[in-house]
């Protein structure tokens, strides 16, 4: 529902509840920064957000190419926001292979913002048109709005010295300045960054600045722009927000945790899309006691993180899938030496390189059970960019309280995705405690903790206290090797009821809306924000559906089975072919429908909608 505001200069003003806007351009036109720009001011004003930022799968794909396409797209609103959009209302094209890739996607109706410029017959030909679509008709269903942006960018920042290539680069801000008006959005907290940003090349920031203020002054004078909208500030519960993504809330998650356990965090990392921002992030915060090591490759960052966790400090590692094939044996290691350890594994999708820069979920059936031996580990799921920071903080807690490896799977979308996070008071996130403790008077290895079956962790070179471990099964109680059959039967039990104990100290889980009814969509991941969307929107409309949000997969909440058997129809949406109705269905008698999507991007809305309502079909 939209409502006028009122006029300026003859051009209404549009009050709406939430707008979607897509940036489009090739790789090097900058999109992913106006567009985090642009969401760094919705969050500013008081807006709720989700971002999806798209990159091409190829480093460096042809310039003008479909497969260099690279696209942001932001969801804002005044009320909360869980998805990045179905359909994007606006999309701003840099060049025809924009406008191809992107334009199915668009709503019927929006608005298609071009630069005109780049429609010249060589990027034509590159983006697979026969014709020109800026006027053989084909985009009669939308509202089009044909900008000359190379030429009025190049006029816009001729007085600043630079040459003319780099001038054309800022032609990302001009586009932006548009967006700005369009959504009624002030340009000087922009123009404060770009100052910041380019303190030390004025004539950069001089040139950014100057397009920007063109794009703007363009939209408000230009008679192609008539109406322009105005989203309000959400209603918020009170506190501090900052824009955080997914790979920033893990970094501060594990810094929060450290903090609390008052050790050092020791993050060793090879880099990986779309980990690396992870290791990035951490080794900015060195003055909170962080090591970060870059290492050679997968199987030294996970040996390197055991190794800190062997001396007493926060052992951490972080990857993407195909990494997480490597780190295989040496977390079989951790669990051996029963030493803390947490891997996060940023799914991307494959198989084998696959599209490295597009969001997946399929390493959860890895992540459970992808181990030779008996190799049983805690697996957290994050549901949303913000929550990264409470799962990294939780799997932090239950590696150390039970002294064993926990795998916390995120994926690209979280990893990149951006939504407002209220900063935590540190004083209320809870203290991270060791127990069992170890005196050199009853000092034994794996001597275990009768509640939570965790061994001692001892640093090494503790008067009384010494002690070996390494890869070789170990002698209950004492540590030695031991080759008895009967005691590593024993000890394979012993390390899976304590992975099992971590089950008393998980929150339960909880239905959202009706305890009991028609049908219960069981998710997991970062499928949370369409899920809970169109559950949401179905509610409102009366229909018997609920919400069952898996954070906790390995061991599952208690009291699954009799939450599933309160619901006619349970429903799995997941980004892969089933993996967690594959681990429902081998412990439970319910009957589980799969929602399957394995596209590379996140489900929408209608797609969960449309299949709930089929359900509901008697």
């Amino acid at each position: 529902m939209a409502t006028a505001l009122g006029n300026a200069k003859d051009k209404e003003l549009i009050q709406v509840h939430n707008a979607t806007v897509r940036f489009a351009g090739d790789s090097g036109d900058g999109m992913q920064l106006v567009g985090s720009q642009f969401a760094d001011l919705a969050s500013m004003v008081g807006n709720t957000i989700r971002t999806l930022p798209d990159y091409p799968s190829e480093i460096r794909a042809p310039a003008g190419s479909l497969g260099g396409v690279s696209g942001y797209q932001l969801n804002f609103g005044d009320y909360e926001i869980t998805t990045p959009g179905d359909e994007p209302f606006v999309l701003v094209a840099m060049n025809p292979a924009a406008l191809k890739v992107n334009l199915p996607e668009l709503q019927s109706r929006g608005i298609v913002v071009v630069n005109e410029d780049e429609f010249t017959e060589a990027n034509l030909r590159k983006a697979a048109y026969d014709s020109n679509p800026l006027e053989d008709g084909s985009l009669d269903d939308y509202r089009v709005i044909p900008v000359a942006m190379t030429t009025l960018n190049d006029e816009a920042t001729r007085h600043t010295g630079l040459s003319k290539p780099q001038r054309e680069r800022c032609k990302n801000f001009f586009a932006l300045g548009i967006m700005l008006w369009l959504y009624d959005r002030p340009m000087q907290p922009v123009l404060e960054w770009l100052m910041k940003k380019f303190a030390r090349t004025r004539d950069v920031m001089a040139a950014n600045g100057a397009s920007l203020r063109a794009g703007y002054n363009f939209a408000d004078t230009a008679e192609l722009f008539r109406v322009h909208y105005h989203v309000a500030q959400a209603s918020l519960p009170k506190g501090r927000y900052r824009r955080i993504t997914g790979n920033e809330a893990a970094a501060l998650g594990l810094i929060a945790a450290a903090s609390k356990a008052k050790r050092p965090l020791v993050y060793a990392s090879y880099p990986i899309t779309p980990a690396s921002e992870i290791l990035h992030e951490l080794s900015r915060h060195k003055e909170f006691d962080v090591r970060t090591i870059q290492c050679e490759d997968e199987i030294a960052a996970c040996c390197a993180a055991i190794g800190a966790s062997f001396a007493g400090a926060i052992g951490c590692t972080g990857t993407s899938g195909p990494g997480l094939a490597l780190k295989t044996e040496a977390i079989g290691l951790a669990v051996m030496t029963e030493l803390p350890l947490v891997v996060i594994d940023v799914q991307r999708a494959g198989p084998s390189t696959g599209l490295p820069t597009k969001t997946e979920q399929a390493d959860l059936l890895m992540a459970m059970y992808g181990r030779h031996g008996e190799s049983p580990a805690i697996v957290l799921a994050a549901s949303s960019p913000g929550d990264c920071f409470q799962m990294a903080f939780e799997a932090v807690r239950l590696a150390t309280q039970f002294m064993t490896p926990v795998l916390l799977l995120s994926d690209s979308f979280l990893a990149n995705s951006a939504e407002p996070m209220p900063i935590p008071d540190p004083d209320l996130l809870p203290d991270i405690e060791f127990r069992p403790t170890a005196t050199p008077d009853n000092f034994a290895p794996y001597r275990r903790d009768p509640k939570t079956l965790a061994r001692p962790w001892v640093v090494p070179g503790m008067p009384g206290m010494e002690h070996r471990i390494g890869g070789l099964e170990k002698e209950d109680v004492t540590g030695a090797v031991s080759y008895d059959a009967a005691n590593h039967g024993k000890m394979v039990e012993l390390r899976a009821r304590k992975v099992a104990a971590a089950a008393e100290t998980i929150p339960p889980a909880q239905v959202s809306g009706p305890e009991s009814g028609e049908v219960l969509v069981v998710g997991w991941g970062s499928t949370y924000g369409a899920i809970a969307a169109a559950v949401g929107e179905l509610q409102q409309r009366g229909l018997a559906v609920s919400h069952l949000h898996l954070r906790y997969l390995n061991p599952l909440p208690a009291k699954l089975a009799e939450i599933f058997g309160r619901f006619r129809s349970i429903l799995v949406p997941e980004n892969n072919l089933g993996h967690l109705r594959i681990i429902l269905r081998s412990r439970f008698p319910q009957a589980f429908e799969p929602l399957a999507k394995v596209e590379g991007r996140p489900f929408l809305i209608r797609e969960i909608t449309a299949k709930i309502e089929e359900m509901l079909k008697p």
